[in-house]
């Protein structure tokens, strides 16, 4: 008996990990990239991608935002989510983009809790004489044993209307209620609102254009099937400090444990792999000026030398950057005008309204910052400082001294020759400021 064999081309498969798809992701000047990920990538993936495109520097602040332009709504996508999950959710249309971007705030509540949970909002079930114990009120989300509670009034937004109702709300593990009795917890009085099982919180952009919400203080809870306006479940708050605990407290309980393991992963992977293989407790100072090289012993001279590097590069700089005229004309004019441009946290003609914007957008923590023209003083800068979640402005003024130029944030007391001596010395000391310099602003193209 003869058997034929026959060959048989089965259809190739492809792993699912190796399956590319391309994405195409947004920066806050509104240059985009398209990029090939595979399918399974994550937020992380995509921001070190990013960084490692654009050589900024990974301090685990970039992260990647899921903007839904034709709600008006966005949402910090957590580190571990996976894009295509979101990609694939309900809602992103021609109008939804990913943007890349900072947020300085995303983990900034495991390091300052106190600053998030304000005392009359917080509620624990093991709290002794009705005290909360702040060294553990992180660790009540992020256990399941505990039952941490968020309650205070928010505006709510009446269902096909444009009129918003105040109401006393409660956030469990289970979801978030409001009280149909005043400020009654008793199970009979509490409705349900929302849950978190299907669900994200976002925050709402120009919330009193488009809701004519009370305030700008909105968020509101998104189902992934929701497509329309109509299906957001729209609250508002009367400040950002209530707003963001509310938010922060929402995230915390959706995704719990593995918020920490995305803040502290990052931490871990440097003590593991450090980037420097030479310890900076090893560097010495050194001094070339004469025939012979010499290390310097002496910190105070060390530290004199160091600061004559920098004038002296200053002036160099001044000198390259003049192109015309005469030394002594650079030295009077350029060293205030080009020195200082090139900075990324240097943001030149922007306005008070969009510092305000940019400051909120990569997060109100304590000295996040950005330095820009003043608007209503050609002459002069402002620094826009972000402290207790809030935005100031403070002017930075030129002062003449025998022709020699300075500026100064505390009418001449304390002068600098250039916009980075100035910024350099805040960071360090906080000065005539409510707070340091921490963090800058940056915008990149990508």
């Amino acid at each position: 008996m003869n058997f034929h064999a026959r060959r048989v081309t089965l259809p190739a498969i492809t792993p699912l990990c190796l399956q590319k798809r391309v994405i195409k992701v947004y920066s806050e000047d509104n240059t985009s990239k398209a990029v090939e990920v595979p399918t399974d990538v994550t937020a992380r993936d995509i921001c070190q991608l990013f960084v490692l495109k654009n050589h900024c520097i990974d301090d685990h602040s970039w992260t990647l935002f899921e903007h839904l332009a034709h709600l008006g709504i966005e949402r910090t996508i957590e580190d571990h989510e996976s894009i295509m999950e979101v990609l694939s959710g309900g809602g992103m249309d021609t109008d939804s983009r990913l943007y890349f971007r900072k947020n300085y705030a995303k983990y900034e509540f495991f390091r300052k809790p106190l600053d998030f949970f304000p005392d009359n909002m917080v509620s624990i079930s093991t709290e002794t004489n009705g005290m909360v114990d702040h060294s553990e009120l992180i660790e009540t989300f992020l256990k399941s044993s505990t039952c941490p509670e968020i309650h205070g009034y928010l505006h709510a937004k009446e269902q096909s209307r444009k009129s918003w109702k105040k109401f006393y709300f409660v956030l469990r593990r289970s979801g978030i209620y409001f009280s149909s009795k005043g400020t009654s917890k008793e199970p009979r009085h509490l409705q349900f609102f929302a849950d978190f099982s299907d669900s994200d919180v976002y925050t709402v952009l120009s919330a009193k254009k488009l809701h004519s919400a009370p305030t700008e203080f909105a968020f509101c809870i998104k189902s992934t099937k929701c497509s329309s306006v109509r299906d957001l479940k729209l609250l508002c708050a009367d400040d950002e400090q209530t707003k963001t605990c509310w938010i922060t407290a929402i995230r915390l309980l959706k995704f719990g444990m593995q918020l920490y393991q995305n803040f502290i992963q990052p931490h871990q992977k440097q003590k593991a792999s450090p980037m420097r293989s030479i310890s900076e407790n090893s560097l010495v100072a050194m001094d070339f000026s004469g025939q012979k090289t010499r290390v310097i012993e002496n910190p105070s001279e060390a530290l004199s030398v160091a600061v004559e590097e920098g004038l002296s590069w200053r002036r160099k700089s001044c000198h390259r950057l003049s192109g015309h005229g005469s030394p002594s004309t650079a030295h009077s004019s350029l060293p205030n005008i080009a020195i200082h441009v090139a900075q990324s946290w240097f943001h030149g003609k922007l306005s008070r309204e969009e510092a305000q914007r940019l400051i909120t957008q990569q997060g109100l923590v304590d000295g996040v910052f950005l330095l820009r023209d003043s608007q209503s003083n050609p002459k002069t800068f402002v620094l826009s400082l972000c402290h207790l979640q809030k935005i100031r402005h403070f002017q930075i003024l030129p002062v003449d001294d025998e022709g020699d130029l300075f500026y100064s944030l505390d009418d001449g007391h304390t002068r600098f020759s250039d916009l980075i001596q100035l910024v350099e010395f805040y960071q360090l000391n906080r000065g005539v400021l409510p707070c340091k310099l921490k963090h800058h602003c940056t915008q990149i193209t990508l």
